[in-house]
């Protein structure tokens, strides 16, 4: 039987009694770490924000609703450590999340992303970001690349990040 969701579970996930909020976070797995995606299954969703901040309760609506959609289709990885919940913001006003998936699904704003990404992880508060992205891009030049875009992935929701006193971010770099 299924929980409502309270609003605290991985960014909007909706969980039954048993599972755990936000699954245990393995940096490793991720960080300086190159990814191939060649047509990589995501589906979209925008929100507003204000500089790069988004609007809260919209987002959490829009991943809820995200997340029922890829659930009914059963289209989240079964390993819940691979799904990945990327937010870009193309500008100062808008926020796009990407939520993984298996396979294109039904009634949703289905996308892909392709290319080379490079990954870093950070732990910190949300507004070390941009420190990040510095950092990142020091780290890239010293591999001679550089970034086209970036996508930023929370493994925590803030009630788990205090929880287990991390607040970590995977960063991936769209190689130019």
């Amino acid at each position: 039987m299924k929980n409502e969701n309270t609003g605290n579970s991985n960014l909007g996930i909706v969980q039954t009694k048993s599972e755990e909020c936000c699954p245990t976070f393995n940096p490793e797995k991720w960080d300086e770490k190159t990814f191939d995606w060649d047509n990589k299954p995501f589906i979209e969703e925008s929100v507003p924000s204000f500089l790069h901040i988004p609007f809260r309760k919209r987002m959490e609506k829009k991943i809820i609703k995200m997340m029922k959609l890829a659930e009914k289709s059963n289209t989240i990885a079964e390993d819940k450590t691979d799904v990945l919940l990327l937010f870009k913001d193309p500008h100062a006003f808008k926020s796009n999340i990407y939520l993984s998936v298996t396979q294109p699904v039904t009634n949703a704003n289905n996308t892909v992303l392709s290319g080379k990404f490079m990954a870093k992880v950070y732990d910190g508060p949300f507004k070390a970001v941009p420190k990040f992205f510095k950092e990142m891009d020091a780290y890239l030049k010293n591999k001679q690349k550089r970034s086209k875009d970036y996508y930023v992935h929370y493994a925590y929701c803030p009630k788990c990040a205090e929880e287990k006193g991390h607040n970590y971010m995977i960063l991936f770099a769209e190689l130019a």
